[in-house]
């Protein structure tokens, strides 16, 4: 199938434009959506098959487990277990927001989603378009970067229609997003907990939490 796009309005959610969105995705598609800094490209995080279409389409290393977002705290709590006292003071403090948190996943995930130790790094978007997405969609979905693996992050609606001319992905096209730094990335099945990568969350800001 051609790329299809589908032209929405972030500030005020409204689910008819994106019915079609949600089947695909349900059904193993791919789609191109806004966050509150880029655009990720997003899979069914639940389906092994659509998790391995990300990677193909990227040229991703399979060594670089793909991030996640979900719709709200109560969503990643179904998603996560064996979760320390400060991963609930991050989320209190940052979510909704870019900050990505490594936790001990479940076993709701098939392998491809999984980092060492059958982990995961989820957050909630600060995009409250995305979040009521997510929220209809009923699933959490991966979050990687809405390029070609070497490539920069996308924020431009236009850019992302030359990189994915040609390939079977639904854009979700809510204009040019805010860009900035991407999101940053804990860990807190450590102790202490680690920053993997520092981005829009500054380290410290975190400092206090990681102590």
């Amino acid at each position: 199938m051609p790329l299809r796009i589908v032209r929405v309005d972030p500030k005020k959610y409204d689910p008819e434009p994106v019915f079609k969105v949600r089947e695909e995705i349900l059904a193993g598609g791919l789609v191109v959506f806004p966050t509150e800094t880029f655009y990720g490209l997003g899979a069914n995080a639940f389906s092994a098959e659509a998790v391995k279409a990300v990677y193909a389409l990227k040229h991703r290393d399979r060594k670089k487990p793909l991030p996640i977002v979900a719709a709200d705290a109560g969503a990643v709590l179904s998603l996560g277990r064996r979760l320390p006292r400060v991963f609930f003071d991050l989320i209190r403090q940052f979510w909704p927001g870019p900050l990505n948190l490594v936790i001990h996943a479940r076993p709701v995930f098939p392998p491809e989603m999984l980092g060492p130790d059958e982990t995961i790094a989820v957050r909630v978007p600060g995009l409250s378009w995305l979040r009521e997405f997510l929220a209809d969609l009923g699933v959490p979905l991966t979050s990687t970067s809405a390029n070609l693996s070497g490539n920069s992050e996308n924020a431009d609606p236009l850019m992302l229609t030359r990189d994915f001319k040609n390939r079977d992905v639904t854009i979700i096209d809510a204009g040019r997003t805010p860009g900035g730094l991407a999101s940053t990335i804990v860990d807190v099945t450590m102790s202490p907990p680690k920053i993997i990568r520092e981005g829009a969350i500054p380290v410290e800001c975190l400092a206090p939490f990681l102590a």
